[in-house]
């Protein structure tokens, strides 16, 4: 069979259609072109309950075995328990199967090295390609084996090293794991929590039947935001398929976004940490970069994207980065993302404010902005150079460190190229609602023309 590599690598991870474009033999080249990349002895393997993941876990780890790699099978779990046991076991690198937020007929594989390091097209992912496509390898002088391995209790006790649990009040919550993996993190943790969870979708269920295991999809949120009415609940939480990106909803049934809460994180830390560096994306709302500067940090600008951020944070040794997307980076976990390690924070901080989540996100929802719209383009590139065209003389500045962003004092728009698909991805923030609103439907009208 013949792989098309070009469209299923993507600039930080392998995702493409189950069985058309990602089977069993196609996992077998990229497990031995991984180990061939990363000279590994040892690494860890997870996965998802996506369908087809045994087939692929099977010819990955096979794949790896040939190359001489002793592989670390944890089973499901989620993608930030992974970057965990490669740290925590000091293992030369992990894969990740999954497909993250994509619909149930994706799959997929997500890669990081040694220390947790991410490994994107700019890192090493293009070798890797290069190496599966090529499929010539050195037979090593002895074959690797594969060793099970659970780390949950293990994982649990990283997560609640950020937090002093006796200061967590008996908080209600309602979490929403979109049939996916954090239904195994959120139990495992709970038992040592003293909050009340009402669950939903915690059945693993690789067709999503509830909705797309996307947060950043509204229509996805909608059970969440009627059940926290209903119960009166303090906040709620929602999880994507792998379980490493979460939003949240407050105690009134409204989404509390990326960059409400890396603003709400960023300033409990700077108060514990001052002068300390915060990453922040060009996506996000400009009271990011405010929060961190008032709370006497240094923001760090970088493009969207895990791997990018992993290999910046690292770089700078920052003490903790937010995504507009819910992915949220803490030094002390190897300078990876995690969902849960982010839940608990946001638990201690509402427990010690004697404030609402309402409340405590209210200062920081200064301006307008617009949830990231997608629009399906073809033509990324051509589309973000005639809106350059269009806008770079009018604007105050603009950057092309993630597609083309341009600011003119009461608002700004980014327009970037998804990483994933045949998608151009708008953000927008303005001073007012009616400024929003018409540079939205202005802008629109360009990319969709």
């Amino acid at each position: 069979m013949t792989y098309a590599f070009d469209e299923v690598f993507k600039n930080y991870d392998i995702r493409g259609l189950f069985p058309q474009q990602i089977n069993e033999d196609f996992a077998y080249k990229v497990g031995r072109a991984f180990v061939s990349f990363l000279k590994s002895k040892k690494i860890a393997v997870g996965r998802d309950c996506r369908h087809g993941n045994e087939e692929l876990f099977k010819g990955f780890s096979k794949g790896a075995v040939d190359q001489g790699c002793e592989v670390i099978d944890l089973g499901q779990i989620t993608s930030d328990m992974i970057y965990f046991a490669v740290g925590d076991l000091n293992l030369d690198g992990g894969c990740m199967i999954t497909a993250s937020h994509n619909p149930k007929e994706w799959n997929g594989f997500k890669f990081v090295g040694k220390a947790a390091a991410g490994i994107s097209s700019e890192t090493g992912l293009d070798k890797i390609k290069a190496l599966a496509e090529k499929n010539e390898f050195e037979t090593p002088a002895k074959k690797g084996k594969i060793v099970e391995k659970n780390i949950l209790h293990a994982y649990a006790d990283k997560v609640l090293s950020f937090v002093n649990v006796s200061k967590i009040k008996p908080l209600h919550i309602v979490i929403d794991a979109s049939n996916g993996m954090a239904s195994i993190a959120v139990n495992d943790v709970e038992k040592r929590l003293p909050v009340k969870i009402s669950k939903m979708f915690f059945d693993l269920n690789g067709n999503f039947p509830n909705h797309e295991p996307n947060p950043l999809d509204r229509n996805a949120l909608q059970d969440l935001k009627s059940r926290i009415l209903k119960e009166k609940a303090d906040l709620g939480a929602i999880f994507d398929g792998d379980g490493d990106r979460m939003l949240m909803v407050d105690e009134k049934g409204s989404t509390v976004n990326g960059s409400d809460l890396t603003c709400l994180i960023a300033s409990s830390f700077l108060k514990k940490h001052p002068g300390e560096k915060i990453l922040y994306t060009p996506v996000m709302s400009k009271i990011v970069k405010e929060t961190i500067e008032a709370n006497g940090g240094v923001p760090i600008l970088e493009k969207v994207g895990h791997t990018f951020i992993k290999v910046r944070m690292r770089k700078e040794k920052a003490l903790f980065g937010g995504e507009l997307s819910g992915h949220f980076y803490f030094r002390d976990n190897y300078f990876a993302d995690s969902a849960i390690i982010t839940l608990v924070i946001v638990l201690e901080i509402i427990s010690q404010s004697e404030q609402s989540l309402s409340e405590l996100i209210a200062p920081y929802r200064k301006y307008f902005s617009i949830n990231e719209i997608n629009s399906d383009i073809k033509d990324k590139q051509g589309k973000i150079a005639k809106i350059k065209a269009m806008y770079a003389a009018k604007a105050k500045s603009t950057s092309e460190l993630d597609g083309f962003t341009a600011d003119f004092g009461n608002w700004w728009f980014n327009v970037r190229p998804s990483g994933t698909e045949n998608k151009l991805r708008l953000n927008l923030e303005a001073n007012s609602p009616e400024l929003r609103d018409e540079k939205e439907r202005e802008l629109l009208k360009i990319i969709r023309e």
